[in-house]
């Protein structure tokens, strides 16, 4: 009975391995990300078939998609006016940025829709002192609304000055609303959002209730990465600082603060999460989205692109690989985690081939363990290829930031890595200006100061066990 019972158990098991691997071979995922499942499936069968279960089913779905955010859709339907839909989706202002550049802004607005916008000032900020400062101040005189969307609200100094003054202005009649990711922050207690709420605050877990049979697989992977301030429709800030003290001392990263049109694409994208995870906005929506002033000075043409798993297109991941291709004369790269999927990785490498300065910064030592030697182990095809690769000495980069020809300039929340690029929420800024894109390439060059190059004959030259190490990594790299 028992030798039956193995038997009916190995077959069953050769069928489950053989159909999942079908179903990896027949999904949309790049071969590299393929191979890396298949390769687990076959040490690990039944943990293996769990895990991709888990983590990688390949859920783009644009009928879900307008299915889920339904609610929002409708609501935005009945309480946006005219005005405020032209301003988010109309496109008569991309034709004012260069005409070389007018496609891409056509390709990043297959997400949600949203396009160029004019008349925005910008603050790059890389200093978490002052941005902590400055929003401090901006939500200390906000007067109708502060929203609030991060991926990691620390439980710390920072994080509790930011807090108190959230309460104190919903104490204040002021309407505040803040949406916190529920993994990056499994260890903040429900007493620690029990008290926003008791002070006024609508707080609600970010949610993606995707196929409700994979419920866990959609809250471990599909995470909400992004970084969203709105203060009465007027100030925005997004980018790469979550709201941790990492930022005063440890950590160098890269912010913005806006002000002007662009603002409203942020609205939007918030509010769309805060209505889709179960908050209510169900009023007028004017003074959410208020006309803004025309700069004469200042004024910077941009373009806000959030991105989710839910789209039918990766939008962030064909931006980067259409930045990468029509870059001619350089393209400065910072990002803490380096695993780019393969049609990226070979945008970057046959941009380089071709002449252009390619270089890319990442930290010297990673603040994941297993991420430097994933990282490092794309350097030798990188390098082979003429890109310049910088590992930053002392404070921890981690900035998103891309710069190239003088002209884009794109920041935001968005890794160089598989998860960034097509599991998780996240939003960047296009910058189409040139005094933008020297700032952030005089930041860039600042940085590399604080920097060791690497060097492909010295690469060469490291110990066997570290060449094992990456060379095992780089086959799971696109699963981490």
């Amino acid at each position: 009975m028992l030798n039956i019972l193995t038997s009916i158990w190995s077959i069953l098991l050769i069928l489950l391995i053989c159909g999942t691997v079908l179903v990896i071979m027949s999904s949309n995922s790049d071969s590299g990300k393929k191979v890396s499942w298949i390769l687990v499936i076959a040490l690990l069968p039944v943990l293996g078939i769990i895990l991709y279960i888990v983590f990688g089913l390949d859920m783009r779905d644009p009928e879900y998609y307008l299915r889920k955010h339904k609610v929002f859709f409708d609501t935005f339907e009945k309480n946006a006016d005219r005005r405020t839909r032209h301003l988010l989706f109309g496109k008569e202002t991309e034709m004012k940025i260069r005409e070389g550049y007018r496609e891409l802004a056509r390709l990043l607005s297959v997400g949600n829709g949203t396009t160029v916008c004019e008349d925005n000032r910008i603050e790059v900020i890389t200093s978490g002192k002052r941005k902590f400062d400055a929003l401090a101040n901006d939500i200390l005189n906000a007067k109708h609304h502060i929203h609030m969307e991060y991926f990691y609200f620390k439980k710390d100094d920072g994080s509790k000055r930011i807090k108190e003054l959230l309460m104190q202005k919903a104490r204040e009649g002021v309407k505040v609303r803040f949406i916190y990711e529920n993994i990056a922050n499994i260890k903040i207690s429900a007493r620690y959002y029990y008290e926003m709420k008791k002070a006024g605050v609508e707080v609600v877990k970010f949610t993606n209730p995707k196929f409700s049979l994979f419920r866990l697989s959609a809250q471990l992977n599909y995470r909400d990465h992004r970084k969203i301030v709105v203060i009465d429709g007027n100030i925005g800030y997004t980018g790469g600082m979550n709201i941790s003290d990492d930022y005063f001392l440890r950590w160098r990263d890269t912010h913005l603060r806006i002000t002007g049109n662009a603002v409203s694409s942020l609205q939007y994208s918030f509010m769309n999460s805060f209505i889709t995870s179960g908050g209510r906005i169900d009023e007028d929506f004017s003074p959410y989205f208020p006309e803004h002033e025309a700069f004469e000075e200042g004024d910077r043409l941009v373009q806000i692109v959030p991105d989710e798993p839910d789209y039918q297109w990766p939008v962030l991941h064909m931006g980067a690989v259409w930045t990468a291709q029509h870059a001619s004369k350089y393209l400065y790269i910072q990002t803490p985690y380096f695993v780019p999927p393969e049609p990226l990785l070979l945008a970057l490498k046959s941009t380089a081939l071709k002449g252009v300065d390619v270089r890319i910064m990442i930290p010297a030592k990673a603040d994941l363990f297993f991420m430097g030697p994933a990282n490092r182990s794309y350097f030798k095809e990188c390098l082979e290829a003429g890109i310049k690769i910088y590992e930053k000495t002392g404070r921890f980069i981690h900035s998103k930031t891309i710069v190239s020809d003088d002209y884009l300039s794109i920041i935001g929340s968005a890794n160089m890595d598989y998860r960034s690029l097509e599991l998780n929420y996240e939003i960047n800024t296009y910058i189409y200006d040139e005094n933008m894109a020297t700032i952030n390439r005089e930041i860039f060059l600042k940085d590399q100061e604080q920097c060791r190059q690497i060097v492909l004959e010295e690469w060469n030259r490291r110990p066997w066990y570290r060449k094992t190490i990456q060379a095992i990594m780089k086959l799971f790299s696109p699963l981490l």
